[in-house]
């Protein structure tokens, strides 16, 4: 039997997106969002309100980084998400996080954040709260990546979001080879 819950925000595994950006003086920024995926080929969407720090840079610098946090980094990863850049402009200096300015777009990469997307924007709509931008470029750290050069799960223990029970939970588990485990039941 199954139980019904009604209309909810609930998706598993929901990302924990580290989003970053200058602001009219050059000083990076850092929010944590969670409503955020793939949504085209090349292309990021997020909910984010037009209220964020976050949110106004990008309209202006016209540019953003996403990075996904893992295990070691979960204490910041919150910490960026609750408390406003608004109203602390110094919240990233708490973190001990550590920028540098993308090759690619005109935003901060956060050295301790194993992957990040480097993003050009593409639209915002304010009625909607959805930020588009065009992925320019996937940088990851050497640590997280496997033998084959690409990225390593189990290495990088990247952290999603629990919205039932509002907690971080890491992934790393490879449990089957995606488009050959079905191969058994034909």
């Amino acid at each position: 039997m199954k139980k019904n819950f009604g209309a909810n925000t609930w998706l598993y595994p929901m990302p924990v997106l580290i989003i970053g950006s200058y602001d009219e003086n050059g000083t990076p920024n850092a929010m944590n969002a969670a409503w955020g995926g793939i949504s085209e080929v090349n292309e990021i969407s997020i909910c984010v309100s037009e209220g964020h720090k976050t949110t106004k840079n990008i309209v202006e610098r016209k540019a953003f980084t996403v990075s996904i946090p893992d295990v070691k980094n979960v204490t910041e990863a919150d910490f960026v998400g609750i408390v406003s850049g608004n109203k602390d402009p110094e919240k990233l200096k708490k973190t001990g996080w550590h920028d540098v300015k993308s090759e690619f777009v005109d935003a901060p990469v956060f050295d301790e954040l194993p992957m990040t997307l480097e993003c050009k924007l593409k639209s915002y709509d304010e009625e909607s709260c959805r930020l588009v931008g065009e992925i320019v470029n996937v940088k990851a750290d050497e640590s997280i990546l496997g033998e084959d050069g690409q990225i390593d799960l189990t290495k990088f223990k990247p952290i999603t979001y629990d919205p039932v029970h509002h907690g971080y939970i890491a992934l790393g588990e490879k449990v089957a080879t995606a488009f050959s485990e079905g191969k058994k039941l034909k």
